[in-house]
């Protein structure tokens, strides 16, 4: 497993789990869970997280840009024009390139804005941003996304926060079989079981943010992530067996005494 890294735009990463910073009780708490999960990104909500008033406590205080790739998301952005803006602003401030895009189209089930998404996406690639995209699980839409310059595909497994789990494996196994971009699921998941089937499903990571920071405790939901994520990944590599509808003994029949 050594060599087994997640690649996200040319960037190489041990972790295939990337857990986002919001929600937590405090900062101090999301700084030790994220330490406790291994994971190398997290994800920060440029339009709801201090970045620049230091009379105030900043994220980066407690999370080290320099050990931890940080990657700016669009959350709470309902348009192209609000996405845009957001993530210019946090290239402006940070000097990032390497971006969550995620345009949302309702504010009670934060479905994505796919017509949105994709605009955004073609116009943030001509500009020398590198895209990671938060969609809908649909395999055609996921292949529109990568034609457009997406460096990475983040379909939802359920509504954000619901903790429903993956509710479409068909849709998932389709689109991994069709890009050779990084897959990771994003949002919905809800106990670390949840990160196993996404990564035995051939994904190469996964996003968590609620099930960790609103577990009961959230440092230990963080440990089972990150061993949850190395489990289906190691199963994934190691080949499952076939299905079938009979029965095949574990012991041979050469040599029944």
């Amino acid at each position: 497993m050594g060599k087994d890294k997640l690649i996200v735009a040319n960037k190489k990463f041990n972790s295939r789990l990337i857990v986002g910073t919001g929600k937590y009780k405090s900062m101090s708490e999301c700084a030790k869970a994220i330490e406790l999960s291994g994971a190398e990104i997290v994800t920060v909500a440029v339009r709801r997280v201090n970045i620049s008033n230091r009379k105030k406590p900043l994220l980066m205080d407690f999370i080290d840009p320099k050990k931890i790739t940080y990657l700016p998301n669009t959350a709470g952005c309902f348009n192209s024009t609000e996405a845009l803006r957001t993530l210019r602003l946090a290239r402006e401030i940070g000097g990032w390139k390497l971006v969550k895009l995620e345009v949302l189209g309702d504010k009670k089930n934060l479905f994505p804005e796919m017509i949105e998404t994709l605009k955004s996406t073609e116009i943030l690639t001509k500009e020398g941003f590198k895209v990671m995209v938060y969609c809908n699980d649909d395999p055609l839409m996921a292949k529109r996304l990568e034609s457009a310059g997406a460096c990475a595909i983040m379909p939802l497994a359920a509504p954000i926060g619901s903790g429903l789990g993956i509710q479409n494996k068909i849709n998932i196994k389709i689109i991994r079989n069709q890009t050779k971009l990084p897959l990771i699921i994003d949002a919905g998941l809800g106990q670390a079981s949840d990160a196993t089937i996404a990564m035995e499903l051939g994904c190469d990571g996964v996003l968590v943010n609620t099930a960790i920071a609103k577990a009961k405790k959230p440092f230990d939901m963080a440990v089972a992530f990150k061993k949850a994520v190395e489990s289906g990944r190691l199963s994934f590599l190691s080949g499952r067996i076939e299905k079938t509808l009979q029965g095949s003994p574990s012991s041979p029949k050469k040599g029944i005494i």
